[in-house]
C-alpha cells in the first residue's frame, strides 16, 4: 500500500485498460495552438476526452443564449411559462435591437409566441428575441438575469456570471468556463430532452419575409449533430458549444477564443469525430461490485469492504499505447464506527499521464462498530509489530 499526500492508494485492477481491438487506431485530436480553450466531454461517462484550459474564464458571446434557452425550458417544465403565449413586441425593443448583431428582425406590434422567440434564439441567435423572451417571461431584464444566475449556481457553474440575456458586450459582466458550459449543455440535453429536440437542431428559420440559416457547424454537419450555439464578438473571438449523439452516446465540445470562425468550426467538428472514433465507451463494473478493502482504525474489524453504488463506465482509448489504470483512493485508515453504505473511498481511472479522468464513490459493504478498549489495544499492537 502506497501513501501519497495523505491518501492511501491501492491498485484495484492490476491490468491496463484500452478499447476493444476492433476500434480504429487513435490519432491526435486536431486543435490548433491558436485556440486557447478546448474541451471534449463524454456525457455518458462524464469523462474529459480532451482538455485545454477547461477552467479558464472567457467571454461566451452568443453562447450565453444557451442559458437563456435553459432558463425558459425550466420555466416551461415548472408550468410557469407557456410556449403558445403571445408577446407584444414593443417600439422600445425595436429601436434598441432591430438589426443589432444577429437578429430575428422582429418589428414593433408583432406578437410572436414564446415558442417562436425560442426558435429565433436557438436557430438564428436573435439578440432581439432574447431580450423579448426575458421581458415576456419575467417583466424585466433584471428579473430574468436573476433567474439565469440562480440557475447557473444550481447547476454548479461556479465560474460563470451572466450580465445580459443575449451575450452582447457588457463590459465583462458575462463570463464562463468550458467546464461550466459542459454542465449547462448536459442540463439542456438531458434534463429537457423533448424541448431540446424541439428547439435546437434546426437548419434555418423564416420570420416574415426573411429566411436565415443556422451557423452552428455541428448541427447537420457531423453525424448525430444537433446543437447547440456559436458566438462571436471582437472581445470574445469565436466560441462554440456543440453536441452530437450516436447510438445513445452524447459528446459535448467547447471551443473558445478562436481567431477565426473557420478554425473554430473545423476544431469543433474534428474533436467530435475524434471522440466518437478513437474512444469506446465500456461499462467496466456494475453497481454493487466489491472493488477492494480499506484499512479501519479502532474498529471491531481491521478492514472494510468497498463497493460501487452505481455502474462504473469509461470511454477507453483505442490506441493500446494509451493505457489507463484503476486505483482506489481514501484517506485512511478509516476511523470507526462505519455504517454500511457510508462513502469511504473513491474508485479512480487514471490516464497515461496520471490524471484522474473518471472518479466514483465507493461505499462500505458492512457495519464496523467502534472497538472496545482491549480490542483497540490489540489492534495497536498488531499494527506496531506487523
Amino acid at each position: 500500500m502506497k501513501k501519497v499526500k495523505g491518501w492511501f492508494v491501492v491498485f484495484a485492477v492490476g491490468v491496463s485498460l484500452t478499447a476493444p481491438a476492433c476500434a480504429q487506431p487513435a490519432t491526435p485530436a486536431p486543435v490548433p495552438d491558436e485556440i486557447p480553450v478546448a474541451l471534449l466531454v463524454d456525457l455518458w461517462t462524464g469523462q474529459q476526452l480532451y482538455a485545454r484550459e477547461p477552467s479558464r474564464r472567457f467571454v461566451p458571446a452568443s453562447v450565453t443564449k444557451v442559458m437563456t434557452a435553459y432558463t425558459a425550458f425550466k420555466l416551461v417544465g415548472e408550468d410557469k411559462l407557456r410556449l403558445d403565449r403571445h408577446f407584444l413586441y414593443t417600439q422600445a425593443l425595436e429601436e434598441e435591437w432591430y438589426a443589432e448583431g444577429s437578429n430575428m428582425f422582429l418589428r414593433a406590434g408583432e406578437r410572436p409566441t414564446i415558442g417562436q422567440l425560442l426558435l429565433g434564439i436557438t436557430t438564428v441567435s436573435g439578440n432581439d428575441a432574447s431580450m423579448a423572451l426575458a421581458e415576456a417571461a419575467t417583466g424585466s431584464t433584471g428579473a430574468w438575469l436573476e433567474l439565469m444566475n440562480a440557475n447557473a449556481a444550481a447547476l454548479g457553474m461556479s465560474d460563470s456570471h451572466f450580465g445580459s440575456p443575449n451575450g452582447y458586450p457588457d463590459g465583462g459582466k458575462t463570463y464562463t468556463t468550458a467546464d461550466d458550459l459542459v454542465k449547462l449543455g448536459r442540463a439542456v440535453t438531458m434534463d429537457y430532452p423533448v424541448l431540446f429536440r424541439r428547439f435546437f437542431g434546426h437548419r434555418r428559420l423564416k420570420w416574415g419575409d426573411i429566411t436565415q440559416a443556422n451557423h452552428d457547424p455541428i448541427t447537420g454537419q457531423v453525424e448525430g449533430g444537433d446543437g447547440l450555439k456559436t458566438g462571436y464578438t471582437s472581445e470574445a473571438g469565436y466560441t462554440l458549444l456543440g453536441t452530437a449523439e450516436r447510438g445513445g452516446r452524447r459528446l459535448i465540445v467547447v471551443i473558445a477564443g478562436s481567431p477565426t470562425a473557420r478554425m473554430r468550426d473545423a476544431a469543433g467538428r474534428n474533436l467530435i469525430e475524434w471522440g466518437f472514433r478513437d474512444f469506446a465507451p465500456e461499462r467496466l463494473f456494475a453497481a454493487g461490485s466489491e472493488m477492494g478493502r480499506a484499512q479501519v482504525q479502532d474498529g471491531e474489524a481491521r478492514s472494510v469492504g468497498l463497493a460501487l453504488d452505481k455502474d462504473f463506465a469509461a470511454a477507453l482509448p483505442a490506441d493500446p499505447a494509451n493505457t489507463m489504470k484503476l486505483a482506489i483512493s481514501y484517506r485512511g485508515p478509516v476511523e470507526a464506527p462505519i455504517v454500511k453504505g457510508d462513502p469511504v473511498a473513491r474508485l479512480q481511472l487514471h490516464d497515461a499521464s496520471g490524471t484522474v479522468v473518471v472518479d466514483a464513490p465507493l461505499v462500505a459493504t458492512e457495519d464496523v462498530p467502534k472497538a472496545g478498549l482491549f480490542r483497540r489495544i490489540g489492534n495497536a499492537f498488531a499494527k506496531w509489530f506487523g
